[in-house]
């Protein structure tokens, strides 16, 4: 690897992907022409378009490629972040990467915040760069700022614009392996502000997302929300809680045509999910019920 500044040596871009190669050599390109020279670590989930032998040819330029023998979803993420040897991890998906400088300034904000153990990024979408509705909603949060914190609280990010504490991150297990993939990033919030993590949003670190027109969408992705949804539920939340949401669910199966077999895919994971139940501590419960009764005012 080449010399570089800001953060190299204390921050590695991790990037899962699968069967997206011509995406993902771009991305790659982009992270690798920040002025941070980041480590880039690519984890396959599998694919079977020659990702793997793509990337490996890029070795050379400060690019690790490790394949998995198959498709982890998100948790292959957790890979990419135990192999890393640096103190912070950056994700970004292949259609992903960061604005020059944001790295830097990510990791001089971790380095200043010895409790945060992630940084959620302002997100960019598209050709156009418009500002992602997640933006707003984390920066007119109702969480109660901490005095010390470098930005508004959250308790849910972007994967793709998201920086951790590797340590942290690892601690609490990374993404789960029972919610396979979409809406993993609120368990994950969850399980590092159990643990007594601070996580915020740090606008001036900004990460770039534009979509890939094969993003999994549609009907098979509004099932794993609704299923992941429950099953985070069942995996945290108190009792009640976990029965109420179950009870709307069930209820929504005569008029969401996703409800029924995001039903059936949480029950094949319930066993899983109550093996790993840990139910949040109170503070962190209290956080949970104030943003689901958050209605958010006008952008």
């Amino acid at each position: 690897m080449r010399p570089g500044n800001g953060a190299s040596g204390r921050v590695t871009v991790v990037v899962a992907t699968r069967n997206r190669r011509a995406e993902l050599l771009a991305t790659v390109r982009r992270l690798r022409a920040l002025p941070e020279r980041p480590e880039v670590i690519v984890v396959d989930n599998g694919s079977t378009d020659g990702t793997s032998a793509a990337v490996r040819g890029l070795a050379d330029a400060g690019v690790l490629a490790l394949r998995l023998g198959r498709n982890l979803g998100a948790p292959a993420r957790n890979v990419g972040a135990a192999a890393a040897r640096t103190p912070y991890v950056a994700f970004s998906d292949d259609d992903s990467w960061w604005e020059p400088g944001a790295l830097a300034r990510a990791a001089d904000v971790l380095d200043r915040n010895p409790r945060l153990g992630l940084l959620a990024a302002r997100t960019l979408v598209g050709r156009w760069r418009a500002s992602d509705p997640i933006n707003a909603a984390m920066a007119k949060t109702p969480l109660p700022a901490g005095p010390a914190l470098p930005g508004p609280p959250v308790l849910g990010f972007l994967a793709c614009a998201a920086v951790v504490r590797r340590g942290a991150f690892l601690d609490v297990g990374g993404f789960s392996e029972v919610l396979f993939f979409v809406g993993e990033e609120r368990l994950l919030a969850y399980d590092l502000a159990a643990a007594g993590w601070d996580l915020c949003h740090v606008p001036e670190v900004v990460a770039i997302h534009d979509p890939s027109p094969r993003r999994a969408g549609g009907s098979a992705r509004r099932r794993a929300e609704l299923r992941n949804t429950l099953l985070t539920a069942w995996l945290r939340r108190p009792a009640r809680v976990a029965v109420r949401e179950t009870v709307r669910l069930t209820a929504r199966a005569g008029t969401d045509r996703a409800a029924l077999p995001a039903l059936a895919g949480a029950a094949r994971r319930l066993p899983a999910a109550l093996a790993e139940r840990r139910p949040l501590p109170r503070p962190v419960e209290r956080a949970a019920r104030l943003l689901e009764t958050h209605v958010p005012g006008p952008a």
